[in-house]
């Protein structure tokens, strides 16, 4: 995988890991959280610090979601409505994700920190939407930190798990494990879409 070659050394991890969730949260559409699980699959086998990823993550979440805050209250509007590349996805985005973020306020910013595609447009939205700082801040700072520290130790212990299992079994473990992790998404994927029918924040993917 690319991602965990250019994430092998520490030097280079932990600011590309800032750099890809910083950016993620601004309102790029690139792959932070993949960059969070390799940092903690690499934590895991000892060539990262998994508290320095957990670190580095939750305050790129926070400082990316406050610089993509600032971009949508000053012309967010504007920029998701404007002539150019991906106008029906921007124009889509404002169309479901403006009435949410109204209707659950705070409720939005949290959650939206663990939806893909949401993740990425939420502190937009937000300040789109004229949010109040303090409000948006205070919940933002608590997703940020949250979704880092899980998505984080998830990674960390489920590379460590890996390991062991390689050791203990060898190869004969892979095919398990893999089996193991699909079912682990899907039923991720189920819950997501349970809560986007009792109104929890809507799957929008940036195309």
């Amino acid at each position: 995988m690319l991602i965990a070659s250019i994430f092998n050394t520490s030097h280079v991890g932990y600011s590309a890991l800032i750099l890809l969730v910083m950016a993620e949260s601004g309102g790029v559409p690139l792959p932070g959280e993949t960059s969070l699980l390799t940092a903690g699959v690499l934590a895991s086998s000892g060539k990262l610090s998994i508290v320095l990823v957990i670190v580095c993550a939750a305050g790129a979440a926070i400082v990316g979601d406050n610089i993509g805050y600032a971009i949508g209250r000053v012309g967010g509007r504007y920029l998701l409505t404007c002539p150019g590349p991906f106008l029906k996805s921007r124009q889509t985005v404002l169309r479901v994700g403006e009435p949410f973020f109204e209707r659950q306020g705070p409720k939005a910013v949290f959650f939206g920190r663990f939806v893909l595609g949401l993740r990425t447009w939420a502190a937009w939205l937000a300040g789109a939407t004229k949010m109040h700082w303090r409000v948006f801040v205070v919940w933002n700072a608590l997703g940020g930190i949250i979704w880092a520290t899980l998505i984080g130790l998830l990674a960390y212990y489920v590379g460590k798990s890996v390991e062991s299992a390689v050791k203990d079994f060898g190869l004969y473990a892979l095919p398990v494990l893999a089996i193991a992790a699909v079912a682990a998404v899907l039923v991720h994927r189920r819950v997501a879409k349970g809560h986007e029918l009792e109104g929890e924040p809507p799957t929008l993917e940036p195309t």
